[in-house]
């Protein structure tokens, strides 16, 4: 039987490997693996809202104009799906610029309010996993790899900290703003105690 070598992070992107906007996002990433990252935070979202259902997240807003909920779980896969394309692109050496995408659009093409919760999660975690399968069989030396990504120089670990990034502060929004407004469940409990108990 073979042993594989322990795999060498990937490290933290350095300013200049993603785009500026997303510099506070990616500062609060714990860590200097992106694959260990991202593993970890699909967890931790599937483990929170996962205790939710249908009855307790429809329609859930936190203002006039805001996304439900549902939209945001539905755009956290949209935004990654794109982003790992991204990453394939620039870690195989496709010198081509790539475009960037209007998030609002592709929400309100989604139209996550219409779908169940249990399929918003599902491709939420399908997602991740593809992304998580990409990244492990990336070359050591495919995480520096750079290119233009909508406008701006990103790294191959740079778009990966960025979906990272990006989730966390989504996730914050959910705690913070979300969670205060969702229906609790038949027997009166708090769904993010019971999420926090597994």
């Amino acid at each position: 039987m073979t042993i594989s070598p322990p795999r060498v992070p990937t490290g933290r992107p350095l300013p200049g490997e993603f785009a500026a906007y997303a510099a506070d996002d990616i500062a609060h990433v714990v860590g200097d693996d992106a694959i260990a990252v991202l593993a970890t935070q699909a967890e931790r979202v599937i483990d929170l809202l996962s205790a939710l259902t249908d009855p307790i997240v429809e329609g859930v807003t936190y203002a006039p104009g805001k996304w439900a909920l549902k939209d945001v779980v539905a755009h956290l896969a949209d935004d990654e799906r794109i982003f790992a394309y991204r990453i394939l692109c620039v870690a195989r050496n496709d010198s081509r610029l790539l475009a960037g995408f209007d998030e609002k659009a592709y929400a309100e093409a989604a139209r996550a309010e219409e779908r169940p919760w249990a399929s918003i999660l599902a491709d939420y975690a399908a997602v991740r996993r593809a992304t998580l399968t990409l990244l492990e069989g990336l070359p050591a030396d495919a995480w520096t790899n750079r290119g233009i990504v909508n406008g701006y120089d990103a790294s191959v670990r740079g778009l990966a900290f960025h979906i990272a990034g990006h989730e966390l502060r989504h996730l914050r929004a959910i705690e913070t703003l979300y969670w205060p407004l969702l229906n609790r469940t038949e027997s009166g409990s708090d769904p993010l105690e019971t999420s926090r108990t597994h």
